[in-house]
């Protein structure tokens, strides 16, 4: 499969990583680390290392898994061991993970001596179709979802399928809104195909058209400051969610259910603000809500989620901004909303599942 450029860096599919060995001889390194998880060391490494001809010139760094542990705290550890282990800059960070493991790997990367080189391996449908492009990288604080990061490209990026067979299906679902999303935002002929798709039969070439589209809108705007923003698109009420779940749930939500819910609610306020008709709200409605499980929004969370809401960092002057749809296919972005709606939105999604 054709590899994707993306401002000077390849996107690689299904290539067995081959193209590892020679990007680690070009490059000269000092010192190779792998950097994952508890789980993603247990289950994908063994791939790796089967997809490199049992590759070994590396140090493994571990950590725990969950966004939860994506904090400056696991990060200090991170650099601790790479001063430990003579890391200097001419060293290189192999990233295995899923999103967490490559916008931290790519955080400590990005400014540990001032920048090392990285290369990220995405193992999950969401890292895949998401994390993998754009460059950005980032940690959070007191939880509110990637507050300090970078703008910093991985010198490649290798998605393959077999990492896959590897991930549980509620995290290949939590992957399947990205895809979602980028059909609303920028494909309708995308999207209609993915209803037809059950998200654990993925074909390779649905992920590859999803990197594709993402690709496509960060390379027209690499630093976020216009049209990259319609990424955004569920996602401002849906982080809010996401950390709200994570603070107050025993069983919080997968980045990609709370997504879910972001954008059955930002549909809504595209219709209340945009010009996504009824209709059209009414499909995205019932297809989201068929895939993805209910979930009851409180109403006394309401103003925790406006306060989490408030910090995002897409806001300006204030303002919490929302990127919205003009119609399934197509996004705006910077659109003001008033407190009344956003609540009135959340409603919105709350009737739904009422019985």
């Amino acid at each position: 499969m054709e590899k994707l450029e993306s401002a000077g860096t390849y996107i690689h599919f299904e290539t067995s990583l081959d193209p590892i060995t020679a990007l680690i001889e070009e490059g000269k390194y000092s010192k190779v680390f792998v950097f994952a998880d508890i789980n993603t060391s247990e289950h994908c490494l063994p791939v790796f290392r089967e997809m490199l001809d049992d590759f070994s010139e590396f140090d493994l760094i571990e950590t725990d898994p969950g966004e939860e542990n994506k904090n400056i705290d696991f990060c200090i550890g991170i650099w601790k061991t790479l001063l430990d282990f003579g890391a200097d800059r001419k060293a290189l960070m192999i990233n295995l993970g899923g999103g967490v493991i490559t916008d931290m790997g790519g955080f400590v990367a990005s400014t540990y001596k001032r920048g090392i080189d990285f290369i990220n391996i995405p193992t999950t449908l969401l890292s895949q179709v998401d994390a993998s492009v754009g460059g950005k990288t980032g940690i959070d604080i007191d939880n509110v979802k990637n507050m300090v990061g970078t703008f910093t490209l991985p010198k490649a990026v290798f998605i393959e399928s077999a990492f896959l067979k590897t991930v549980p299906e509620r995290e290949l679902l939590s992957g399947f809104a990205e895809m979602i999303k980028h059909g609303l935002i920028a494909d309708s002929a995308y999207f209609e195909r993915l209803k037809a798709q059950r998200f654990n039969e993925l074909p390779v070439e649905e992920i590859y058209r999803s990197v594709q589209i993402k690709n496509e809108v960060v390379t027209a705007d690499p630093l976020e400051k216009n049209i990259r923003k319609i990424l955004n698109f569920g996602h401002t009420i849906g982080h809010a969610v996401e950390s709200y779940s994570l603070n107050n749930d025993k069983k919080s939500l997968t980045h990609g259910e709370a997504i879910a819910v972001g954008m059955i609610c930002e549909a809504w306020l595209s219709w209340k603000n945009s010009t996504l008709t009824e209709t059209e709200l009414e499909e995205v409605k019932t297809y989201i809500a068929s895939v993805y499980p209910a979930y009851h929004i409180k109403e006394k969370s309401f103003k925790a989620l406006a306060k989490l809401m408030q910090s995002d960092k897409k806001n300006e002057n204030g303002h919490i901004l929302f990127s919205l749809l003009e119609k399934i296919g197509k996004c705006t972005y910077n659109c003001r909303v008033s407190e009344t709606d956003i609540n009135e939105s959340l409603r919105f999604y709350n009737s739904i599942y009422a019985t």
